[in-house]
Parts: C-alpha cells; sequence; structure tokens
C-alpha cells in the first residue's frame, strides 16, 4: 500500500489538534464535494483522499497508530503482537534483524502471505477488515419531520439510504458494509454518518417537542375567544380563557416532533404566548382606558 501524508492532504501540521483537524476536514469536504464538482474527477479523487485523511486523523486512536506504523496503521495490533513473539523467541527467529521504521509490509508477508516462514503454512492469509469511513450530512429540520430517502457519495459511490423520522442533530447512524475494502478477503468497514440539522423554522426543538411563541391581541386576552396557531404540519384552533397573561403558555398534544423509529408517536407543542399591547390609540379608545382604569381604582 502507497502511504499518504494524511497531514498534506488537510492542509495541517502533525501536531494539529483535534479541532483543526476538523475544521480542516469540513472546509475541504464541502469545497471538493461531488454535489458542488459534478463530473469532475480530480475533485473526485480528492473528495475521496479527503475522507480517508479524516478517517484516519479525526480518529485519535486511529491517527495514533498511524502517527507510529504509517501506512500499515490498520495492522497496528497484529504487529505488536508478532513483534511480542519475535522478542520471546529472540533474535535468530527473524532474518532480518528487527523492524524497519514505518514500514512493515514485507514482514507482513513472510509472517501471513503467500510463504512458509515462522511456522506458518504455505498460502496462509489472515483476513483484516476493512476501514471504516465517517460522513457528515446536512439537513434542515424540515427534512427529518418524516423519513424519507436520499443518495449519498462516499468515496466516489452512490448509497441509497432511508431517513428515519426525528433524527436529533449530531446523531450518528451507522450503514454497514459501505466502508473500505477488506483485505486478504476480509469484511468491508462500515459507514458512519453524522447528521448536522439546521433549523430554519420558528419552532425550538427540544427532543420530539417543540416550543413556539405567538402573540396575542390585547382584547383576545382580556376577553377571551379564538385563535388559530400554525403547527409543523399543519394549523390548529386554541381556546384562549379571559384574562390570560402574557408568559402563559399551553400543551398541544401529539403536535411536537415524531419519535425516533417509532412510528405514529409524537412529542408535544407548547405555545407561549405574548401579549401585544395596543397602540395607535384614538382619542376616544383612550377616554374608554381610562374610564377602565377609573373603575379599576374605585375597586
Amino acid at each position: 500500500m502507497e502511504y499518504i501524508d494524511y497531514y498534506s492532504v488537510l492542509g495541517v501540521s502533525k501536531n494539529a489538534s483535534a479541532s483543526d483537524i476538523k475544521k480542516a476536514y469540513r472546509k475541504l469536504a464541502r469545497k471538493y464535494h461531488p454535489d458542488v464538482n459534478p463530473n469532475d474527477s480530480e475533485a473526485e479523487r480528492k473528495f475521496k483522499q479527503i475522507n480517508e485523511a479524516n478517517e484516519v486523523l479525526g480518529n485519535a486512536d486511529n491517527r495514533k497508530k498511524y502517527d507510529e506504523y504509517g501506512k500499515d496503521w490498520q495492522h497496528a495490533d497484529e504487529i505488536e503482537k508478532a513483534r511480542k513473539a519475535q522478542q520471546q523467541r529472540g533474535p535468530q527467529s527473524h532474518s532480518t534483524g528487527g523492524f524497519g521504521e514505518h514500514d512493515f509490509s514485507d514482514f507482513f508477508e513472510s509472517m501471513f502471505g503467500g510463504r512458509t516462514s515462522q511456522g506458518f503454512s504455505s498460502g496462509r492469509k489472515v483476513k483484516y477488515r476493512g476501514q471504516d469511513y465517517n460522513a457528515e450530512l446536512k439537513l434542515y429540520l424540515k427534512d427529518v419531520y418524516t423519513p424519507h430517502k436520499r443518495t449519498l457519495t462516499v468515496n466516489g459511490k452512490n448509497i441509497r439510504i432511508t431517513i428515519p423520522a426525528g433524527i436529533e442533530n449530531g446523531q450518528t447512524i451507522k450503514i454497514k458494509g459501505h466502508g473500505g475494502p477488506g483485505r486478504n478477503g476480509g469484511p468491508k468497514g462500515d459507514l458512519f454518518i453524522t447528521f448536522s440539522i439546521e433549523n430554519n423554522t420558528p419552532f425550538k426543538r427540544d427532543g420530539n417537542n417543540l416550543y413556539k411563541t405567538v402573540d396575542l391581541d390585547f382584547y383576545t386576552a382580556v376577553l377571551g375567544g379564538e385563535i388559530t396557531v400554525t403547527t409543523f404540519d399543519g394549523k390548529a384552533k386554541l381556546k384562549v380563557k379571559p384574562e390570560t397573561q402574557s408568559g402563559t403558555q399551553v400543551k398541544l398534544k401529539g403536535k411536537g416532533f415524531p419519535v425516533y423509529k417509532k412510528e405514529g408517536q409524537f412529542g408535544d407543542l407548547y405555545i407561549t404566548y405574548t401579549v401585544k399591547t395596543p397602540t395607535g390609540l384614538s382619542v376616544k379608545e383612550k377616554e374608554l382606558f381610562k374610564e377602565l382604569a377609573n373603575l379599576k381604582a374605585t375597586k
């Protein structure tokens, strides 16, 4: 396997922080994403390499192995085991007299490949699982109110997935078998998709519940009445009690956000009233309010 300097791919130094790596990955992923660069094979190649770099450097354990073992970082555990076994057997058990720095490919070939070496039978190969891939999918809140299908392009391949309703911001799901290819017939890795959900609605989401502030005119607040409010998926009528105060909260049961992977179950919608003081009063209206104030004062 050819050595790739993933630090150079992301344009960061070897002592870059996890935050710096994450920022660099997001910036480059947006720049070279296939949706932004249709039919651009070079951008597609760079996008694939950027994702590979993030898979390695964006994970603390993978990064540690990569820093020590370079292109053979995926086999770090096997290398360590083999190294300990060699030390226990003594220097005569391996003709090279040691391991080359950051290059264990020849050692692996002799230990696990198609040769007879160190007691392994000819043709025996160890199967290695492919690396996992990580991707970020940006959606709007309205996109995850109902389940829907979407096609993702990951490392140049189109993957059709169904996104369940109720996905949370920052939630990660696993798509089994859509990671990197295995080695020596080993299984493929998995694809992990993290959702970044932007809320551009007047509703605030907290878990499965939604919250919204609704203006209530002064006269309806004082006398009571009926108003129509907009819910996330339609409209609803509410009865307003007389003498309703600003800040009063009412609950609309089952009008919140869908519960993740529980079809037909929803959270609640909480409406908070903000009573609006009337402006632009006529002389007659002011006189009536003064009369009301006087009546209140004489009680």
